[in-house]
């Protein structure tokens, strides 16, 4: 059985106000949520959402309405997605965790089979420097798809 690293940080309170850099792939890094078009030395890309990728942006802004917590920044490749979210960690509201795993299985059941790899990855922000390199790059992902780590052809 295979023992499974864990990808939170050790003591860190994430029911706490703060921002936070989020990466959820596909199950098995499928191209599902969108197609990138465009790619080139002139066009710039364009992302062509599919309807669950359409569904997964629909539930990132849900979150901003039903949640003391803000998705200020997102971008949603063909078979990840990043976001900043900052928490406001308000009293009897859900920790990060559990906010996320909400969206993941409610687009889940959108897309009525298994749409999300187990647990995501998060980067505590920690800093002004810290927030501006992830906005920059989750601004600049689409350009780079193909040099993206998740790239697959």
């Amino acid at each position: 059985m295979n023992i499974r690293k864990p990808t939170r940080l050790e003591n860190f309170d994430y029911s706490k106000e703060g921002y936070y850099f989020i990466t959820i792939c596909t199950s098995q890094k499928q191209k599902i949520l969108c197609n990138i078009v465009g790619e080139g030395l002139c066009a710039l890309p364009t992302i062509n959402l599919s309807n669950i990728g359409k569904n997964v942006e629909c539930s990132l802004k849900y979150i901003n309405e039903n949640y003391d917590a803000e998705i200020i920044k997102y971008v949603i490749m063909p078979n990840h997605i990043h976001f900043i979210i900052k928490t406001t960690g308000g009293h009897g509201d859900p920790p990060l965790q559990d906010v996320i795993g909400r969206m993941k299985s409610y687009t889940t059941k959108q897309y009525e089979k298994p749409l999300w790899q187990r647990s995501f990855y998060d980067h505590i922000i920690r800093d002004e420097a810290d927030y501006i390199r992830i906005c920059e790059y989750i601004e600049n992902n689409p350009s780079k798809w193909t040099e993206d780590k998740y790239y697959i052809k």
